[in-house]
C-alpha cells in the first residue's frame, strides 16, 4: 500500500477545514475545466478560451481573492497560498494567469490607483470580465527596473507614455495595463485602457515553456492617458516592488504544487512499471528518489505554511519572501527532474505531466526575480553589503 507525501508528513493538519474546503474547491474546478485539455493547449502553445477560463476562474472568487471589498473574496494569506498550490498542480501558466491578474495587475490598483480607478476596474477583475496585465519588465532591462526606457511625460491633463515592454503574462488578452514608466518625478504607475489608441500588444510564439498561458510584448507608441490614469502618491521603485512581494508569494506555494505532481506521477509510475520481474518501486536506488523528493516537497510546503502564517499576521517582510521563492522554485524543478528520470523515456512525452512541470518551471525559476537576484536579497540582508552592482 502507497501513502501520499501529505499524509506521510501529516501536512493536512497544518490547515483548517476552511483552508482545505478551499484548496479541494480549486482542485475540482482544475480537474473539471483544465486537466483533460492542458497538455493538448500545452502543445499548441495557447488555451483553447482564456477569457471563458478567466471568468470560471473569477466565478469561484479566485482572482484578487486575498484582497479586500471591490468584489473580492477577501481571504486569508493562506488560503491564497493553497489555491496558488492547487493552480499550479495542474499547471504554472493556469496559475499565472491568475496571479498576473490578482497579485501583479489588481494589487497594484488595489493598493496604489484613486478611488475612481479602483471603482472602475476591480469588480469586474474580480468577476473576471477585464483581464489585466502588468507592464514592468522590458526587452532590455529586466532584474534592473530602475533602468527602465518606457517614459511618460505630462501633456496639459493628460500623460503620453511611449515605450515596450516585453514577457506579459496575460498582455494580448487584457482589456487594462499596470505601466510602469520613467517620468520626470521618477517612477511612476498608470492603469492604461489597452484600447488606447498608440497600445499595441503582440503575442509571443514559439515559446517551449508556459505555452499553456499568453505572454506578449507590449508597444506603446504616443498612448495618451487622463491625470486620473496615473497611481497619485507612490514614486519610484516602491510601487512595482511591492506587487513584486506580492506575486514571489503566490509562487512559494505554486511551485510546491507542480512538484507534488510530479512525485505523484512518479510513485503511481514507480509502483505500475516492472522491470527485472518486478515493479521499479521495488528498486533501493528509485525509493531513494521518491524519498528524497518527497523530503525536499515536506519542507517546501513548511516553509510556505510559515511564511503564509507570518503575511496574515503582518509581519512577513520581502527578503523572507526570497527565502521561500528561491528554495521552493529550485527544489521543484530538481523533484520534477528526479521524477522524469524514474519515468524514463516516457517522462518525455506530455501524456504524463512531468515534462511539462519541468519545462514551466524553467520559466518559474526567471520570473518575479531570478536565482541570482534572490540570493543577492539574501547575501545583503547577511552581510549588510549591497552586491547588485
Amino acid at each position: 500500500m502507497t501513502t501520499h507525501p501529505d499524509e506521510l508528513a501529516g501536512l493536512t493538519g497544518l490547515f483548517s477545514d476552511q483552508e482545505l474546503q478551499i484548496a479541494a474547491s480549486v482542485r475540482a474546478l482544475c480537474a473539471a475545466e483544465v486537466e483533460p485539455h492542458v497538455a493538448r493547449w500545452f502543445e499548441q502553445g495557447e488555451p483553447d478560451d482564456p477569457r471563458g477560463l478567466m471568468r470560471k476562474l473569477g466565478d469561484l472568487g479566485l482572482l484578487g481573492m486575498h484582497l479586500q471589498g471591490y468584489g473580492c473574496a477577501g481571504t486569508s494569506a493562506t488560503e491564497y497560498g493553497l489555491a496558488c498550490l492547487e493552480l499550479e498542480a495542474c499547471d504554472s501558466g493556469l496559475r499565472s494567469m491568475v496571479s498576473v491578474q490578482g497579485s501583479l495587475a489588481m494589487y497594484a490598483i488595489w493598493r496604489w490607483a484613486s478611488e475612481e480607478e479602483k471603482q472602475r476596474w476591480l469588480p469586474g477583475m474580480a468577476a473576471g470580465e477585464i483581464i489585466g496585465c502588468f507592464g514592468l519588465t522590458e526587452p532590455d532591462h529586466g532584474s534592473d527596473p530602475a533602468a527602465m526606457r518606457t517614459r511618460a511625460r505630462r501633456d496639459g491633463d493628460d500623460w503620453i507614455l511611449d515605450g515596450r515592454k516585453m514577457w506579459i503574462t496575460n498582455g494580448s488578452l487584457a482589456g487594462v495595463a499596470v505601466i510602469w514608466a520613467q517620468t520626470d518625478e521618477g517612477i511612476r504607475g498608470f492603469a492604461v485602457p489597452t484600447d488606447t489608441a498608440g497600445f499595441t500588444a503582440n503575442t509571443i510564439h514559439h515559446k517551449l515553456s508556459l505555452r499553456a498561458s499568453v505572454t506578449s510584448e507590449l508597444v506603446l507608441d504616443g498612448v495618451r492617458v487622463p491625470g486620473s490614469a496615473a497611481f497619485p502618491e507612490v514614486r519610484g521603485l516602491r510601487g512595482p516592488l511591492s506587487c513584486l512581494s506580492e506575486a514571489r508569494y503566490g509562487i512559494v506555494w505554486g511551485a510546491m504544487g507542480a512538484a507534488r505532481t510530479a512525485i505523484e506521477c512518479a510513485q503511481r509510475y514507480a509502483t505500475e512499471r516492472e522491470q527485472f520481474g518486478r515493479p521499479i518501486g521495488g528498486f533501493q536506488l528509485t525509493q531513494q528518489k521518491l524519498a528524497d523528493m518527497t523530503v525536499e516537497y515536506v519542507k517546501g510546503v513548511l516553509l510556505a505554511v510559515h511564511l503564509g502564517r507570518m503575511k496574515d499576521a503582518g509581519s512577513l517582510r520581502p527578503e523572507q519572501v526570497s527565502i521561500g521563492k528561491l528554495n521552493n522554485v529550485r527544489e521543484a524543478i530538481d523533484i520534477c527532474r528526479t521524477a522524469r528520470t524514474i519515468l524514463g523515456a516516457n517522462g518525455i512525452s506530455l501524456e504524463y505531466p512531468v515534462i511539462r512541470h519541468a519545462n514551466n518551471l524553467e520559466s518559474v525559476l526567471t520570473y518575479e526575480g531570478t536565482v541570482e537576484m534572490h540570493t543577492l536579497i539574501l547575501g545583503q540582508k547577511l552581510t549588510g553589503q549591497d552586491a547588485f552592482r
